[in-house]
């Protein structure tokens, strides 16, 4: 396998997964608080408030990273850190704690990638219709301002948000997330919302004039007919259209998919003049989040439906299909490159146990071994990647699921904290240890 020069090899986390400290230093309540704590909201009442406690542990997490010879570190901010009601006066000592974190992973050598949304809104926003409300862009634009003019100078990869299609659908469509909400029209109102807030970040940005890139990160799943019926080709399209273009789409062509009448009548009145411009402003880079196919066949009623996986499964029931992370690359380099991309997340949940002090996690480093390998394909055959970063660091809050699903290549004793170098770890530092790098 060959990667090019300077490609960035890196771990990926996220703060409400793995921060804790919820109530500290003038941090304000983010929908995940107040949704993990409803009865029956996330498996066995779990939630963030200690989680890897790595506000408090994260020098040893960067030793961790260092041990295991990453590059770069993609991590996200806690926007009710440094707003703790989304807008008003800065929480300086929130904003502390990252520029703390930046200057340990540049002192280890390792390059930071900051996510400034991975779905912790501040409760305080979503009182006044969260992502619903056209507002939100416009505090979230004030929000991104404020970290691009604290943390500018020392962060070397922006991410807008992540995985807006998770933040629109399963936190207003069918409530799996928080806010919980269940309104299948007002998810199509939440995307555009969160679509408007990427172009509004990234206008406020390119207004600052700093050195480093900027994009945005989509968790795309290529989509396969169940067989090669014209119907089930048709529930391809619309689960396509659905997953993967109506974000792509208003992101690197300037308008939502035209061949989703249904879509475009519901979300057509909340467009207003000069959206698209700012949606559609030029990326320096795509992040995908991979993780598996989707298996589609027409459900009867002009629809379609998901079918069962085909092959080996995760702790997730996703579905290990290696092929499909570079079918998927080389799909989104043909519909809308040329565009660098990042994998910006890819990895598997297994049932991780400790056995004479070791997680003998052979089917995760598989996992790995075969997706690496199709980037790198991929990569053979044109695509412009420039970047992977294995989910996760550690074992962490893992949203609904809890504490249940662990996607580690670290595996951390949530009672006392104590982390540990999973194999795959292992595996991961003997690999990057064997590259090539420069």
């Amino acid at each position: 396998m060959e990667f090019p020069k300077g490609f960035k090899w890196g771990t990926a986390t996220a703060s409400y997964q793995i921060e804790g400290a919820a109530g500290e230093d003038g941090r304000g309540e983010s929908i995940w608080d107040r949704f993990s704590r409803t009865p029956g909201k996330v498996l066995n009442g779990h939630t963030g408030d200690v989680a890897c406690d790595h506000y408090h542990l994260y020098k040893h997490d960067v030793a961790l990273m260092k041990e295991i010879g990453v590059d770069s570190y993609r991590f996200s901010l806690a926007w009710p850190r440094i707003y703790p009601t989304g807008a008003g006066q800065v929480n300086h000592r929130g904003l502390d704690f990252y520029k703390r974190l930046i200057e340990e992973l540049l002192t280890a050598g390792i390059e930071p990638a900051a996510t400034l949304y991975h779905w912790d809104l501040p409760q305080a926003l979503e009182d006044k219709g969260g992502w619903m409300n056209r507002d939100t862009a416009l505090y979230f634009q004030d929000y991104a301002e404020t970290v691009f003019q604290e943390l500018g100078d020392s962060v070397q990869l922006w991410i807008t948000l992540n995985e807006p299609w998770c933040s629109a659908f399963l936190g207003y469509g069918n409530g799996e997330h928080a806010p919980g909400k269940q309104d299948f029209a007002g998810h199509l109102h939440a995307a555009h919302h969160l679509l408007l807030a990427h172009g509004l970040a990234l206008q406020a940005y390119r207004a600052l004039n700093l050195p480093a890139e900027i994009g945005i990160t989509l968790n795309l799943t290529q989509q396969y007919p169940a067989s090669s019926s014209p119907e089930d080709q048709e529930a391809v399209r619309k689960a396509d259209g659905f997953h993967n273009r109506w974000y792509l789409d208003p992101l690197l062509k300037g308008f939502y998919p035209q061949d989703m009448p249904e879509f475009l009548s519901i979300v057509a009145p909340k467009i207003q003049p000069g959206d698209f411009d700012l949606i559609s402003a030029p990326l320096d880079f795509l992040g995908i989040n991979n993780y598996s196919r989707g298996i589609v066949e027409h459900d009867g009623q002009g629809g379609y439906r998901s079918v069962p996986p085909q092959g080996p499964v995760t702790a997730m029931g996703w579905e290990v299909y290696p092929q499909g992370l570079y079918d998927l690359l080389m799909r989104v380099h043909k519909d809308y490159g040329p565009l660098p991309l990042y994998i910006t997340e890819n990895g598997a949940a297994y049932h991780d146990l400790v056995e004479q002090g070791r997680v003998h996690d052979q089917e995760r480093i598989v996992y790995l071994q075969e997706h690496i390998a199709q980037a790198a394909k991929a990569i053979q055959d044109g695509v412009p990647l420039q970047g992977y970063y294995v989910w996760s660091l550690l074992d962490n809050f893992e949203w609904a699921f809890g504490y249940e699903r662990r996607f580690g290549i670290v595996y951390v004793n949530f009672e006392t904290q104590e982390r540990m170098l999973k194999d795959s770890a292992l595996w991961y530092q003997s690999f990057l240890k064997g590259l090539a790098r420069g």
